[in-house]
């Protein structure tokens, strides 16, 4: 094998590796969302569980965070607006992201 490829299955190693890891920081921010929205609604326990994993779920709908945006936003029925939504999607990535590099 020559020096070439060995940096291009490096390169490929590191852009499954960076992927994988956006979308577990993606999932584990669409979790945090949903408890947080389940805590607004009065959820707890295995109930605000459940609809955390129902926003999850939710981000397969489409591309991008719109599909979990309009869930939580209907769900919440007029207590918070779009752009809370997605400011709270903003500061949970961090979040998400802090809490995958400890696990790691």
């Amino acid at each position: 094998m020559t020096t070439f490829d060995d940096r291009a299955n490096a390169f490929e190693n590191r852009f499954a590796h960076d992927a994988d890891m956006q979308f577990r920081a993606e999932a584990r921010r669409n979790k945090l969302l949903g408890l947080w929205a389940a805590g607004l609604m009065g959820k707890s326990g295995e109930e605000a569980a459940d609809y955390a994993r129902s926003v999850v779920a939710a981000d397969f709908e489409e591309a991008g965070s719109e599909d979990v945006v309009r869930k939580v936003v209907a769900d919440l029925d007029g207590k918070v607006t779009a752009d809370e939504v997605r400011g709270r999607l903003g500061l949970l990535l961090g979040e998400a992201k802090a809490q995958l590099m400890t696990e790691l």
